[in-house]
C-alpha cells in the first residue's frame, strides 16, 4: 500500500546513504490508488499534498470503540492519527443574522488553509491572512436560514482559529480566474522565517500561536506547465536546503524568500 511505500521512502531519505532518493516506487503505488496522479503531466501540489495526508491518515488512524459502535449510523468515524495530531486544526465560523443579531457557530477542521492573494504585485503573508479572516457579508442567493427568524436573512460570517495545529500549512492561491481565464498570479508574497503570530486570527482563549517556517514548495512556470522545487529546514542543524530534482544544495536564509512560493509550512 502507499503508506508502506511512503515509509520506505522516508527511511531511504533519513538513512543518508545516497546523494538523492527517487520517489518512483511511492509514486507508482500511489498512482494506482489515485489514478489522477499516475499520468506524467503536471498536477497541483496542493491537491497532491491533501491526497497524501488523507491517505496516510486512513492508514494510521485509530478509531475509538464509541465511534466504531455508531459508524453504521454516521457513515464512518474519522478517528485520530499522527497526521491529525501534526496537521489538523480547527476553524470556527461565527455567523451573525443581521436581523436578530443571533450568532451561530459552525466549527470546521482543516489541514491546509488556502489564502487569497490581495495584490497583483507585492503583499505580505499577514495581508493574505487578513484577507482570509476578514468578515464576509452573505446576501441574496447566499443568505442563511435563521432559525430564530424562521426565514432567510442577510448575515455576516467571520472565521477564527480555535485550535491551531503543530504544523500549519498555507496554500497561496496563485491560480485564479481573471477575465474568464484561469491565470497564475506572480505576486511577490513576503513571508517571515520566524515569529509568525497567529493570535490576531485566533479566539481569545487561544495562546502560543507563534510559528517558524520549516519548508516551502515553489512553483516556477505557468498554469499548464512548470517545475516544482522545495526548501526545507534541517530540524537539528537549522540550515536550509534546496531540493531540485537530483540537486540538493545548502542555501542561505535570505534565499528562502522567493516569489515562486506556493505552499508554506510553519
Amino acid at each position: 500500500e502507499s503508506a508502506t511505500a511512503f515509509g520506505c521512502l522516508m527511511s531511504d531519505m533519513w538513512l543518508g546513504e545516497f546523494d538523492y532518493v527517487s520517489p518512483e516506487a511511492f509514486h507508482s503505488v500511489f498512482g494506482k490508488q489515485y489514478p489522477t496522479f499516475s499520468r506524467r503531466t503536471q498536477h497541483d501540489a496542493q491537491e497532491f499534498l491533501i491526497c497524501v495526508l488523507d491517505d496516510l491518515h486512513e492508514a494510521f488512524k485509530e478509531v475509538s470503540p464509541a465511534v466504531v459502535a455508531g459508524a453504521e449510523a454516521r457513515g464512518s468515524g474519522s478517528g485520530t492519527s499522527i497526521i491529525t495530531q501534526l496537521f489538523e486544526g480547527q476553524l470556527n465560523y461565527g455567523i451573525t443574522c443581521l436581523k436578530c443579531n443571533t450568532i451561530t457557530d459552525r466549527p470546521e477542521s482543516f489541514t491546509v488553509l488556502s489564502l487569497p492573494i490581495p495584490s497583483r504585485r507585492v503583499c505580505s503573508l499577514p495581508e493574505c491572512l487578513d484577507c482570509f479572516f476578514q468578515p464576509d457579508t452573505l446576501t441574496r442567493n447566499n443568505q442563511i436560514h435563521c432559525y430564530w427568524c424562521g426565514t432567510n436573512q442577510d448575515a455576516t460570517v467571520k472565521a477564527t482559529i480555535t485550535r491551531a495545529p503543530q504544523i500549519i500549512i498555507f496554500h497561496l492561491k496563485r491560480f485564479a480566474w481573471q477575465d474568464k481565464h484561469r491565470r497564475k498570479l506572480s505576486t511577490t508574497v513576503d513571508y517571515p522565517l520566524q515569529n509568525l503570530d497567529l493570535s490576531p486570527y485566533s479566539s481569545t482563549f487561544f495562546y502560543n500561536a507563534v510559528y517558524s517556517l520549516c519548508a516551502v514548495v515553489n512553483h516556477a512556470g505557468d498554469i499548464d506547465y512548470g517545475h516544482y522545487t522545495a526548501f526545507c529546514k534541517h530540524s537539528t542543524t537549522k540550515h536550509w536546503y534546496s531540493f531540485d530534482d537530483v540537486q540538493v544544495t545548502k542555501i542561505s536564509d535570505s534565499a528562502v524568500q522567493t516569489d515562486t512560493a506556493y505552499l508554506l509550512f510553519y
